[in-house]
């Protein structure tokens, strides 16, 4: 028994959609992409994060309990 189809109400409009973004929608990314941009164009300016001994301690041992 074939199912049934059901038409919709109202056709489709085929006109264009408008969509606009807000400005912090572009300007996000591009922020983002300079950022790195300059992080690729001058390493010696990126400096690792001194860690606290206690977080490294804490990460090793979830990576031990994960290990068995």
């Amino acid at each position: 028994m074939p199912a049934r189809t059901h038409s919709r109400p109202h056709p489709a409009t085929t006109g264009g959609v408008d969509i606009r973004l807000p400005w912090w929608a572009l300007a996000l990314p591009a922020l983002a992409f300079a950022a790195l941009l300059a992080l690729i164009l001058h390493p010696s300016d990126a400096q690792a994060a001194s860690g606290d001994p206690a977080i490294a301690r804490l990460l090793e041992r979830a990576q031990q309990l994960l290990a068995r």
